[in-house]
């Protein structure tokens, strides 16, 4: 048993709205190991109370700082780290031109590696302690990112990008030599080998990742909604309506649907724990899907803003009452920052909602990049937040990590104010330190 003792943020459960935050100016954390041996939290609350209740629980003080709830990263892709601001006129130039080149050098091994363990330390140098990304067409670069997520001890879903067609022939799904069955069948294969492999192994998961439907035959779409139903507790993660060249291609391809969600909906791809990326141009009917199936948006909103591929419609998400949650999309995204993303949403809610614009509240940004986004990855309770019984994952943010966030956060009059000078003028600098339940206490 150990606890932290600092100003303490997390998020109601139990209150309206959803999002509300709780701050304890002098908060202690008592975190311990559960029956499996995990540290979670034990108790929250104001340092004079639970000082009493756990007297015997040795206390790190870190005045000044405030503990926050690691950040949960919804959608990135981490074959797309030396991407990150390629200028291209658009989603589907970007790819050819930049996205599909280095996503062909995870071909070898060893490049994979380097990849995986730079990709892992920058997630965790920014607050992010739970991640679903996207790895590449090579079973190598998910073992690659697997073995270094189970190193660092952190909680990660990833799985092989399913790709049989218009993409370069080194990036489609290969057939194993002097195997018989055709390269859509091995990709499927591969799929269960990896599952078998890594899925609920540590704090891993696995997640079924058609890359999007016009790079998916639909052979390789079918096989992975029947994947789907065989593993119902794995994740599906994909991209729909980004970018409207791309829905035109997909509508193309697959003309007898009503529409590009649709089109995963018809292969039996829209379930809980799918994780879909972007969900920009969408009308009711799409919406009230993604609501009835338990399929979660992953907002990208430096992604799009970087592509000019449009506005999330936050205002109606949350009319209809589907799930979503806030990702950096590294590397079409511009940071790996959550501050960065968080400002992001800000701005495209002031600009692409309505006439008058939306204004998201700090607490309702913060709440989407960790409480909101593990209710879409189906973790609520377990991740994301520092209610009792959630893993102990946490960040330790320093206020005063610059002159200019010094002198505004000593003016911040209530939690909003706060909340709202890290999001605008914060990175990485703010975190000071990023604790991850299966390490050891911080010193």
């Amino acid at each position: 048993m150990h606890a932290f003792r600092a100003a303490i943020l997390r998020f109601a459960t139990d209150r309206e709205p959803r999002h509300a935050a709780i701050y304890e100016q002098d908060g202690l954390l008592v975190v311990g190991a559960n029956a499996q041996g995990r540290q979670v939290v034990l108790a929250v609350g104001p340092f004079r109370e639970l000082r009493k209740r756990f007297p015997e629980a040795a206390v790190t003080h870190w005045p000044g700082r405030l503990i926050a709830p690691g950040f949960v990263d919804l959608h990135s892709h981490y074959p797309q780290t030396n991407v990150i601001g390629s200028p291209a006129e658009g989603l589907l130039p970007w790819l050819e031109n930049h996205t599909f080149p280095e996503e062909s050098r995870f071909a070898s091994p060893d490049y994979c590696t380097e990849a995986a363990q730079f990709f892992i330390a920058e997630l965790l140098r920014n607050g992010v302690t739970t991640a679903l990304t996207f790895a590449t067409s090579h079973p190598a670069s998910v073992n690659a990112l697997f073995t270094e997520a189970q190193k660092q001890r952190m909680r990660l879903i990833t799985g092989l990008c399913l790709m049989d067609r218009n993409a370069p022939a080194d990036l489609l799904n290969q057939r194993a030599p002097h195997c018989r069955v055709n390269a859509t069948e091995q990709s499927l294969r591969d799929t269960v080998t990896l599952i078998d492999q890594w899925h609920n192994i540590d704090r891993l998961g696995y997640a079924i990742t058609p890359r999007f439907a016009p790079s998916c035959s639909e052979a390789q779409l079918s096989g992975s909604g029947e994947l789907a139903m065989t593993y119902p507790d794995v994740w599906i993660q994909s991209h729909v309506a980004e970018n409207k060249a791309e829905i035109a291609w997909a509508r193309q391809l697959f003309p007898e649907s009503r529409s590009y969600l649709a089109i995963y909906d018809d292969f039996d791809l829209l379930r809980q724990r799918a994780i879909y990326a972007h969900c920009i141009h969408f009308d009711d009917d799409d919406r009230a899907l993604m609501r009835d199936t338990g399929a979660a948006a992953a907002v990208c909103p430096t992604s799009n803003l970087f592509l000019g591929s449009g506005f999330f419609d936050t205002a109606g998400a949350d009319w209809v009452g589907f799930q979503y949650g806030l990702a950096s999309d590294v590397g079409g995204g511009t940071s790996f920052s959550p501050f960065h993303t968080m400002l992001a949403a800000y701005y495209v809610a002031r600009e692409g909602q309505t006439k008058t614009g939306l204004s998201l509240s700090p607490q309702h940004l913060w709440w989407q990049h960790t409480v909101g986004a593990a209710q879409a990855l189906g973790l609520a309770g377990v991740v994301g937040n520092l209610q009792p019984g959630c893993e102990a994952d946490f960040v330790v943010l320093n206020p005063q990590a610059t002159p200019l966030l010094a002198r505004k956060t000593a003016l911040a009059a209530n939690v909003d104010e706060l909340l709202f000078s890290m999001i605008v003028l914060g990175d990485d600098r703010l975190i000071e330190r990023t604790h991850i339940a299966d390490s050891k206490p911080a010193p």
